[in-house]
């Protein structure tokens, strides 16, 4: 079926088409802008699908269009769909109806899985695309997958891990979210780090597939595996940014010591805010993404396809991330070009990626004096250099 997009949706109408899927929306909550996230589950699913036949759990179901393309687009072999509504269950019994394979329930959340605990019954594919933090969810629901299935999870909380309610990030993530110019990232590798903490308690690793926002949701897909990989403990830390030169340092929780010194202007006391624990490893699994972009090359959308190309090219490594406007700041003038300046860092023999989760930014393990003399340079040439310099001692 032809792609049709969503103006019958935004005219107020109850019916809806997406790729292969048509069905009444509704009077719950449903955003045709989420596309891209659908789009990329699907393809992830297509990839799951070719290993062994494909089960699927879609926890928060909605409408059911992420349980309708599930099964038609990615061959899923059995699809359960909650929604913890009973209301709902009517328009989902409707909109899934003649689709094979299909179970619909109106159960909680909490319930549902504890259930499949009792009855020791796991998925490879479990869509847990939440309102709110999702947190109190994720062992159970870790428990609900066997070994390489993958947990595609959503959190609509904003405010928390980004900073913006200190005491929020403590009681729902168990962390610490200080303000941070790549707070998207931030969100998204605390987010992570509760996945991983959950996985390692049950003995088990992860691998992150893929994590992207628009700074509305924050979704990522983890695989679960048997066992943690080999120092994969390492991955958890503590990040830390300084307000007063920009410089930024991580450090695992497994070699945890006093920060050293920043780029600040000797005694001067450094503005330090430190988040964590979070994730400090790849945000990416290139060798899923490219397998994804194969499996869905006919059947994505123009915007899930530059997400699909922009998380590609950016695997995520290392965590230190920032904003060009904030070199604009510091050094004066316009905003270097990001893709230049990652290319004359990379010729120097620094890691450095222009960041595929916030626009605008880039990602490097070059020293922060370094990063600012580039930056000059590539802004407005060699004559620009000592601006980097006055910036470093202001």
């Amino acid at each position: 079926m032809a792609i049709a997009e969503d103006k019958t949706a935004q005219a107020g109408f109850l019916h809806y088409c997406e790729a292969s899927a048509e069905l009444e929306l509704g009077e719950g909550f449903f955003r045709p802008e989420s596309r891209p996230s659908r789009d990329l589950g699907v393809a992830l699913a297509r990839v799951l699908a070719v290993q062994a036949p494909l089960r699927v759990l879609d926890l928060m179901a909605g409408c059911g269009i992420r349980s309708q393309r599930y099964a038609r687009e990615a061959g899923a072999a059995a699809v359960w769909a909650n929604d913890a509504d009973p209301d709902r269950l009517p328009l989902l019994q409707r909109n899934l109806a003649g689709v094979a394979g299909l179970r619909t329930t109106a159960l909680t959340a909490q319930k549902l899985l504890a259930q499949c605990l009792i009855r020791e019954e796991r998925f490879d594919l479990l869509d847990l695309d939440a309102f709110g933090c999702p947190t109190t969810l994720v062992p159970l629901a870790l428990e609900a997958l066997r070994f390489g299935g993958v947990l595609y999870v959503a959190s609509t909380d904003g405010r928390s891990p980004t900073g913006h309610d200190r005491s929020g990030a403590i009681r729902s993530l168990g962390a610490a979210a200080r303000a941070h110019p790549a707070s998207w990232e931030l969100a998204l590798r605390l987010q992570i780090a509760v996945v991983a903490r959950a996985a390692w308690a049950l003995g088990r690793g992860i691998r992150p597939l893929f994590s992207f926002s628009e700074g509305r949701t924050f979704r990522t897909a983890i695989e679960l595996l048997r066992k943690p990989a080999a120092q994969e403990e390492r991955q958890l830390g503590l990040l830390a940014y300084c307000h007063g030169c920009g410089d930024q340092q991580t450090q695992s929780l497994l070699q945890l010591r006093q920060w050293p010194s920043c780029c600040c202007t000797p005694g001067q006391r450094p503005a330090l805010t430190i988040s964590g624990p979070l994730w400090l490893g790849p945000l990416q699994h290139p060798p899923t993404l490219e397998a994804m972009a194969a499996a869905a090359e006919l059947s994505l959308a123009k915007a899930s396809r530059r997400l699909l190309d922009t998380l590609l090219r950016d695997p995520g490594l290392p965590a230190r991330c920032w904003p060009t406007a904030d070199l604009a700041r510091r050094l004066g003038g316009g905003p270097p070009a990001c893709g230049r300046l990652v290319e004359q860092l990379w010729a120097e023999g620094w890691a450095a990626s222009v960041s595929g989760v916030m626009a605008g930014q880039f990602r490097s393990d070059a020293p922060w004096p370094r990063i600012l003399e580039v930056a000059a340079r590539v802004s407005s040439g060699p004559e620009a250099s000592a601006a980097a310099s006055g910036a470093l001692n202001r």
